[in-house]
Protein backbone atom coordinates (compact mmCIF):
# COMPACT_ATOMS: atom_id res chain seq x y z
CA UNK A 1 0.00 0.00 0.00
CA UNK A 2 1.60 3.61 -0.99
CA UNK A 3 1.52 5.92 1.89
CA UNK A 4 -0.89 8.44 1.42
CA UNK A 5 -0.35 12.86 1.57
CA UNK A 6 -3.36 13.97 4.02
CA UNK A 7 -3.10 17.95 3.77
CA UNK A 8 -4.22 20.36 6.46
CA UNK A 9 -7.38 20.69 4.27
CA UNK A 10 -8.67 17.01 4.49
CA UNK A 11 -8.40 14.52 7.07
CA UNK A 12 -9.14 11.55 4.19
CA UNK A 13 -6.51 9.56 2.34
CA UNK A 14 -7.47 9.37 -1.56
CA UNK A 15 -7.63 6.20 -1.02
CA UNK A 16 -9.96 5.95 1.93
CA UNK A 17 -12.00 8.58 -0.30
CA UNK A 18 -12.38 6.43 -3.26
CA UNK A 19 -13.37 3.67 -0.78
CA UNK A 20 -15.95 5.38 0.64
CA UNK A 21 -17.62 7.01 -3.09
CA UNK A 22 -17.38 3.45 -4.27
CA UNK A 23 -19.74 2.92 -1.37
CA UNK A 24 -21.39 6.07 -2.02
CA UNK A 25 -22.38 3.86 -5.95
CA UNK A 26 -23.28 0.71 -3.98
CA UNK A 27 -25.67 3.09 -1.46
CA UNK A 28 -27.20 4.52 -4.52
CA UNK A 29 -27.52 1.10 -6.67
CA UNK A 30 -28.93 -0.40 -3.46
CA UNK A 31 -31.98 2.12 -3.26
CA UNK A 32 -32.70 2.12 -6.95
CA UNK A 33 -32.47 -1.95 -7.08
CA UNK A 34 -34.93 -1.73 -4.25
CA UNK A 35 -37.28 0.80 -5.87
CA UNK A 36 -37.03 -0.95 -8.92
CA UNK A 37 -38.22 -4.17 -6.68
CA UNK A 38 -40.96 -2.29 -5.29
CA UNK A 39 -42.33 -1.59 -8.87
CA UNK A 40 -42.25 -4.92 -9.48
CA UNK A 41 -44.24 -5.96 -6.44
CA UNK A 42 -46.65 -3.19 -7.16
CA UNK A 43 -47.46 -4.48 -10.17
CA UNK A 44 -47.99 -7.69 -9.45
CA UNK A 45 -50.52 -7.03 -6.65
CA UNK A 46 -47.88 -7.62 -3.58
CA UNK A 47 -48.86 -4.28 -1.55
CA UNK A 48 -47.32 -4.86 1.58
CA UNK A 49 -44.07 -6.44 0.23
CA UNK A 50 -44.32 -3.36 -1.96
CA UNK A 51 -44.30 -0.77 0.47
CA UNK A 52 -42.17 -2.91 2.44
CA UNK A 53 -39.13 -2.25 -0.39
CA UNK A 54 -40.24 1.45 -1.07
CA UNK A 55 -39.19 1.69 2.63
CA UNK A 56 -36.36 0.21 2.13
CA UNK A 57 -34.94 1.95 -0.96
CA UNK A 58 -36.22 5.85 0.86
CA UNK A 59 -33.49 3.92 3.53
CA UNK A 60 -30.86 2.83 1.47
CA UNK A 61 -30.97 6.78 0.30
CA UNK A 62 -30.34 7.99 3.58
CA UNK A 63 -27.42 5.65 3.97
CA UNK A 64 -25.70 6.90 0.75
CA UNK A 65 -26.17 10.59 2.27
CA UNK A 66 -24.79 9.61 5.48
CA UNK A 67 -21.40 8.78 3.36
CA UNK A 68 -22.14 11.93 1.13
CA UNK A 69 -22.23 14.74 4.03
CA UNK A 70 -18.87 11.99 5.75
CA UNK A 71 -16.90 12.45 2.74
CA UNK A 72 -17.58 16.35 2.14
CA UNK A 73 -16.90 17.08 5.96
CA UNK A 74 -13.58 15.54 5.98
CA UNK A 75 -12.44 17.60 3.43
CA UNK A 76 -12.94 15.30 0.16
CA UNK A 77 -15.18 15.17 -2.20
CA UNK A 78 -18.23 12.74 -2.77
CA UNK A 79 -19.16 11.89 -5.59
CA UNK A 80 -22.71 10.78 -7.66
CA UNK A 81 -22.28 7.81 -9.52
CA UNK A 82 -23.92 6.89 -12.46
CA UNK A 83 -26.59 3.78 -12.27
CA UNK A 84 -26.83 1.10 -14.57
CA UNK A 85 -27.75 -2.37 -14.32
CA UNK A 86 -31.11 -2.04 -12.41
CA UNK A 87 -33.08 -5.49 -12.87
CA UNK A 88 -36.91 -4.10 -13.66
CA UNK A 89 -38.50 -8.02 -13.64
CA UNK A 90 -38.62 -10.75 -11.45
CA UNK A 91 -39.23 -14.02 -11.53
CA UNK A 92 -41.23 -14.53 -8.05
CA UNK A 93 -41.47 -12.89 -5.03
CA UNK A 94 -39.55 -15.31 -3.31
CA UNK A 95 -36.52 -14.30 -6.05
CA UNK A 96 -37.20 -10.59 -5.16
CA UNK A 97 -36.41 -11.43 -1.09
CA UNK A 98 -33.56 -13.73 -2.11
CA UNK A 99 -31.93 -11.35 -4.16
CA UNK A 100 -32.52 -9.13 -1.11
CA UNK A 101 -30.67 -10.93 0.99
CA UNK A 102 -27.76 -11.48 -1.31
CA UNK A 103 -27.53 -7.93 -1.61
CA UNK A 104 -27.51 -7.50 1.80
CA UNK A 105 -24.81 -9.84 2.27
CA UNK A 106 -22.79 -7.99 -0.25
CA UNK A 107 -22.70 -4.71 1.08
CA UNK A 108 -22.04 -6.17 4.54
CA UNK A 109 -18.60 -7.09 2.88
CA UNK A 110 -18.09 -3.89 1.44
CA UNK A 111 -18.89 -2.31 4.73
CA UNK A 112 -16.47 -4.72 6.34
CA UNK A 113 -13.31 -3.97 3.44
CA UNK A 114 -13.81 -0.72 4.14
CA UNK A 115 -13.26 -1.03 7.86
CA UNK A 116 -10.27 -3.33 7.75
CA UNK A 117 -8.58 -0.28 5.78
CA UNK A 118 -9.74 2.04 7.82
CA UNK A 119 -7.94 -0.05 10.86
CA UNK A 120 -4.91 -1.25 8.95
CA UNK A 121 -4.17 2.63 8.00
CA UNK A 122 -5.53 3.80 11.67
CA UNK A 123 -8.36 6.13 10.55
CA UNK A 124 -9.96 6.02 13.37
CA UNK A 125 -12.48 8.85 12.52
CA UNK A 126 -13.83 7.36 9.91
CA UNK A 127 -13.37 3.80 11.42
CA UNK A 128 -15.84 5.34 13.92
CA UNK A 129 -17.93 6.49 11.56
CA UNK A 130 -18.93 3.25 9.72
CA UNK A 131 -20.32 1.44 13.09
CA UNK A 132 -22.95 2.29 12.59
CA UNK A 133 -22.82 0.54 9.38
CA UNK A 134 -21.64 -2.51 10.53
CA UNK A 135 -24.99 -2.76 13.38
CA UNK A 136 -27.19 -1.50 10.35
CA UNK A 137 -25.94 -4.30 8.12
CA UNK A 138 -26.92 -6.87 10.80
CA UNK A 139 -30.28 -5.87 11.27
CA UNK A 140 -30.46 -5.59 7.23
CA UNK A 141 -29.14 -9.27 6.85
CA UNK A 142 -31.43 -10.09 10.08
CA UNK A 143 -34.83 -9.02 7.97
CA UNK A 144 -34.19 -10.52 4.88
CA UNK A 145 -33.42 -13.70 6.45
CA UNK A 146 -36.90 -13.36 8.40
CA UNK A 147 -38.57 -12.98 5.10
CA UNK A 148 -37.34 -15.84 3.39
CA UNK A 149 -38.06 -17.82 6.42
CA UNK A 150 -41.39 -16.78 5.74
CA UNK A 151 -41.56 -18.57 2.17
CA UNK A 152 -40.50 -22.01 4.06
CA UNK A 153 -42.69 -21.64 7.10
CA UNK A 154 -45.89 -20.54 5.31
CA UNK A 155 -45.43 -22.10 2.00
CA UNK A 156 -46.73 -20.96 -1.38
CA UNK A 157 -49.16 -22.64 -2.45
CA UNK A 158 -53.24 -21.90 -1.86
CA UNK A 159 -53.32 -18.00 0.38
CA UNK A 160 -49.63 -18.82 1.19
CA UNK A 161 -48.18 -15.84 -0.93
CA UNK A 162 -51.32 -13.75 0.37
CA UNK A 163 -50.14 -14.42 3.97
CA UNK A 164 -46.47 -13.98 3.02
CA UNK A 165 -47.66 -10.32 1.74
CA UNK A 166 -49.37 -9.47 4.69
CA UNK A 167 -46.39 -11.01 7.33
CA UNK A 168 -43.88 -8.73 5.16
CA UNK A 169 -46.13 -5.82 6.00
CA UNK A 170 -45.53 -6.52 10.12
CA UNK A 171 -41.68 -7.72 9.37
CA UNK A 172 -39.71 -4.65 10.68
CA UNK A 173 -41.82 -3.98 13.19
CA UNK A 174 -41.53 -7.80 14.77
CA UNK A 175 -37.43 -7.59 14.31
CA UNK A 176 -37.44 -4.48 15.96
CA UNK A 177 -39.32 -5.43 18.72
CA UNK A 178 -36.81 -8.61 18.98
CA UNK A 179 -34.22 -6.36 19.27
CA UNK A 180 -36.03 -4.30 21.94
CA UNK A 181 -36.47 -6.95 23.80
CA UNK A 182 -33.18 -9.29 23.60
CA UNK A 183 -30.75 -6.13 22.82
CA UNK A 184 -29.26 -4.95 19.48
CA UNK A 185 -29.67 -7.44 16.31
Amino acid sequence: MEKQIVTTNRSLTLETEKLLNDQVAKEDFSSAYYLSMASWCDKTGYANAAEFLYRHADEERQHMLKFFHYINEAGGHALQAELTGIEHNFKSLRAVFELVLAHEISITQSINDIVDHCFAIKDFTTFQFLQWFVTEQREEETIARRALELFDIIGEGGVGLWTIDQELGKLESFVQNSATATGPI
